[in-house]
């Protein structure tokens, strides 16, 4: 099992969280064979970058999940199909889904069921830190995964990277700061997603992704996620050349999660830097 980073205080959410990957990670590795007999029968990857990087405009991931550690329950009845399918009505880019059980409800039938709703991208949105974690959401459909740079070692983190690829899935690679950010475009990250959540605090703040952009290669598409919540905030992001945005709460806390995905569709993009855009 890849090394995860030992840097993280005992009651940081984070450390919770993976140590229950690992638990989880026991009861999958007899399937690996199964998951490699059934690549062959996969759905063909759709493209999540090239989803992302719409011309002159921010692309909007739209977010399913029941629920957060940070934000308690949220939208515990929601059924997955119908709010992805909501969200591509409303001009979503692409598709985020939660599939940790504990912490946040999920589950990987909920991303079997949004892949099969939409023609958009589907992201898997997980905590994953063994190769038999992308072997499952490719299976299952999924275009594109998470990896946080926070919890895996660059060992790890490159070893995953790679695999992902290999797979045909993009890897979304998630940062905080500076020196995260440096270990991602070291291990090859074409897709950075700059997490605005400081996930010790659970506040957010725009000057997270803001403060990070002048150090990202101009031919890097960037995400930010977490704490947008209004089209001025998406104009704000916009004008800086931010490419995209993964928006989750706000969505999902709205009377009607496609009308507040609408909102925040087709804003504004400038070009940022050489070789960008």
């Amino acid at each position: 099992m890849p090394e995860t980073q030992g840097s993280r205080r005992p009651d940081d959410i984070l450390s919770r969280i993976v140590a229950t990957k690992e638990e989880e990670i026991k009861a999958l590795l007899p399937r690996k064979a199964e998951f490699r007999a059934r690549l062959s029968d996969a759905p063909a990857p759709r493209d999540l970058a090239q989803a992302l990087r719409r011309q002159g405009e921010v692309a909007v991931m739209a977010e399913v999940k029941r629920r957060s550690p940070g934000a308690g329950a949220i939208r515990p009845d929601l059924n997955p199909a119908e709010l992805a399918s909501a969200y591509e009505a409303a001009g979503s880019s692409a598709v985020s889904v939660l599939t940790d059980g504990q912490y946040f409800g999920g589950s990987i039938q909920d991303l079997e069921a949004v892949r099969r709703a939409v023609e958009i991208p589907v992201f898997r949105k997980e905590f994953i830190i063994h190769p038999v974690q992308l072997l499952e959401a490719r299976v299952a459909g999924a275009d594109g995964i998470l990896l946080i740079v926070r919890i895996l070692t660059d060992e790890a983190l490159r070893s995953l990277h790679a695999h992902a690829l290999e797979l045909g899935l993009t890897p979304l690679v998630e940062v905080h700061h500076g020196d995260e950010l440096h270990r991602a475009l070291a291990a090859g990250a074409g897709l950075i997603g700059i997490n605005n959540r400081n996930l010790e605090s659970f506040t957010t703040s725009l000057e997270v992704t803001l403060g990070l952009l002048g150090e990202i290669p101009g031919g890097v598409t960037v995400v930010s996620e977490s704490g947008i919540r209004t089209a001025e905030e998406v104009d704000r992001l916009g004008s800086a050349g931010v490419h995209g945005v993964l928006v989750g709460e706000t969505f999902l806390k709205a009377p009607d999660p496609g009308v507040a995905a609408a909102a925040l569709v087709g804003r504004k993009r400038a070009e940022r830097g050489t070789g960008g855009g």
